[in-house]
C-alpha cells in the first residue's frame, strides 16, 4: 500500500460523495478511484463513467470486501453508517466516514469498541474543518497563548438552505455537531453541559422547524460556546468562528481574506469577499487537504484526523442536545472512560 497508489472506492455519491470522487481523481496525489457505490445504482454508474477504469458496484458491502479496494469514504445516509463502517473495520480497510459517524450514540459507541478490538486505528471521521486553514491558525493561535488563555468561542453557521423534510433534531446532529467538534478542537477538552434554545422560527421553514437555533455549550474547564445555527437564511454559506482570550481575540471565516486577529501572535486581513452559495465552495480547500491527509496516513497505516472516538463524543454531545432542544432545559453530557486496544 506504501508504494502503489491507494485504490479508493466510495460509497454514497450524492453530492457529498461524487465531490469526494472527482477530488480523489482529480486532485489527490498517491490515491486513484476505483469504485462507487450508491442505493440509485444510474447515479452510481453515471459517475463511474466519468473516469476510466472506475466500477459501479451495486452492494456497498460488496465494495468494502473488494480485493482491488484499499480505502473507503464513506458519503452514504448517517442511518447506514455502523454497517459500513464496520465492514470496513473486519476488512482491515482505512475508512473515512463523513458526519455524523453515526445516528446515535450506542452505535457510535460500538464502532469505537470494535475499532479498539481489532487493535488498529482505521477510522477518520469527516470533521474537515481542522484542516481549514483558517482554523488551523486560529487553532495555533490559540495554542501558542498569543490571545492568553481562552474564555469563550462563538460560532456562526448559516445556510442559504436545506433539503425538504430537514427537521429540527437534524439542525442538531447534521449541521451543529460541525460546532461540537470545533469546541473540542480548539479546548482540547470535553462538553460537559449543552443548553439548544428556540428563538422565533424563520418563516421560511415549514411550521413546527425550529430554526434558528442557538446551543450553549459548557465545557469541562468552565468555558462558555456559543453556536448559531441557522439553515435556512436564504442568502448563502456563512461559517465562521471567534476565539476570545484574556488578551485578545482571533476570527475565521468572517468576510474579509485571511485572519483577522486582535492578538499578538497574528495579523490582521482587509476587508472584503463574497458569501459561498454552499460548503463545497467554503471548505473546498479544507476538504482537499482533509483527503490527501487521509490518504497519506492510510498508506503509513495510520489515523492523523479526527478519530472515532471524536466522533462518538460528537454523537453524544448532539444526542443531548436534541433532549435540550425538545426539553427546553439544559443536558448534562456524560462520556464512558475511552476503550482501549487489548
Amino acid at each position: 500500500m506504501a508504494v502503489q497508489a491507494l485504490r479508493v472506492g466510495v460509497v454514497g455519491v450524492g453530492m457529498m460523495g461524487a465531490d469526494h470522487a472527482e477530488r480523489i481523481e482529480r486532485r489527490i496525489a498517491g490515491a486513484s478511484l476505483v469504485a462507487v457505490s450508491d442505493p440509485d445504482e444510474d447515479r452510481a454508474a453515471d459517475l463511474a463513467g466519468r473516469f476510466d477504469g472506475v466500477r459501479a458496484i451495486a452492494d456497498p458491502l460488496a465494495l468494502v470486501a473488494d480485493d482491488q479496494v484499499d480505502a473507503v469514504i464513506i458519503a452514504s445516509p448517517g442511518f447506514v453508517h455502523e454497517e459500513q463502517v464496520l465492514a470496513c473495520l473486519d476488512h482491515g480497510k482505512p475508512v473515512l466516514c463523513e458526519k455524523p459517524l453515526t445516528m446515535d450514540s450506542d452505535s457510535s459507541l460500538r464502532l469505537v469498541e470494535a475499532e479498539a478490538r481489532g487493535g488498529r486505528p482505521l477510522v477518520q471521521v469527516g470533521f474537515m474543518r481542522r484542516f481549514d486553514p483558517e482554523y488551523v491558525q486560529l487553532k495555533r493561535a490559540v495554542d501558542s497563548g498569543a490571545i492568553g488563555r481562552l474564555l469563550l468561542v462563538h460560532n456562526t453557521h448559516r445556510n442559504k438552505d436545506v433539503p425538504q423534510g430537514f427537521r429540527s433534531e437534524m439542525i442538531v446532529r447534521d449541521s451543529m455537531v460541525h460546532e461540537v467538534d470545533v469546541a473540542r478542537f480548539l479546548f482540547d477538552e470535553e462538553i460537559a453541559e449543552i443548553t439548544v434554545l428556540s428563538p422565533t422560527p424563520t418563516g421560511a421553514q415549514p411550521e413546527g422547524v425550529v430554526d434558528p437555533q442557538v446551543a450553549l455549550f459548557t465545557m469541562a474547564g468552565g468555558a462558555i460556546v456559543t453556536s448559531e445555527l441557522f439553515v435556512k437564511n436564504q442568502v448563502g454559506y456563512e461559517v465562521r468562528c471567534e476565539a476570545v482570550g484574556e488578551r485578545g481575540s482571533v476570527i475565521a471565516g468572517a468576510n474579509w481574506s485571511g485572519l483577522y486577529s486582535t492578538g499578538n501572535g497574528e495579523g490582521g486581513g482587509s476587508w472584503g469577499g463574497s458569501i459561498p452559495a454552499d460548503f463545497r465552495v467554503r471548505f473546498e480547500r479544507a476538504y482537499d487537504l482533509e483527503v490527501q491527509a487521509w490518504v497519506d496516513a492510510s498508506r503509513r497505516g495510520e489515523v492523523v484526523g479526527p478519530t472515532s472516538w471524536d466522533g462518538y463524543a460528537a454523537t453524544v454531545v448532539c444526542t443531548a442536545g436534541m433532549e435540550s432542544l425538545a426539553k427546553g432545559q439544559p443536558v448534562t453530557v456524560e462520556l464512558p472512560q475511552r476503550p482501549v486496544a487489548p
